[in-house]
């Protein structure tokens, strides 16, 4: 019978070995997973960095046209916005009549499906 305790003080302690080991395992891999992240975090950001200088450069090779492409850019803007805000004032009391007729439209006749509906509902016999 002493061999049997023994037996099974030597299965826990496995257990308990197997579990550490299990853990350590887990703890390894999530630090190698924070490795691996920040390894391509970083290189992500050199790559970004690479294609901008790149964005910047050719920008620069182009040159003077910038400011003048930058002024048509924001007078073509400007020329848009006035053009939507008198479309706004042309039309807003236009859409103030039909939102306010609309509104003030008040129908009394109840819907022939609703009316089946409450009956249906309430055990009558529809007549329609």
């Amino acid at each position: 019978m002493a061999s049997s305790g023994a037996g099974i003080q030597e299965l826990m302690a496995a257990e308990t070995r197997a579990s550490q080991i299990v853990a350590e395992a887990r703890m390894g891999r999530g630090d190698r997973m924070k490795q691996a992240k920040a390894e391509a975090q970083e290189l992500i950001d050199s790559y970004r960095a690479e294609k901008q200088e790149e964005f910047n450069n050719m920008v620069l090779s182009k040159g003077g046209s910038e400011g003048s492409a930058s002024a048509k850019l924001q007078a073509d803007t400007n020329k848009e916005v006035q053009e939507m805000q008198g479309q706004f004032q042309k039309h807003a009391q236009k859409a103030v009549d039909v939102l306010l007729s609309k509104c003030c439209e008040v129908s009394l006749e109840v819907p022939t499906a609703r009316v089946r509906a409450t009956q249906k509902e309430a055990g009558i016999p529809s007549m329609m």
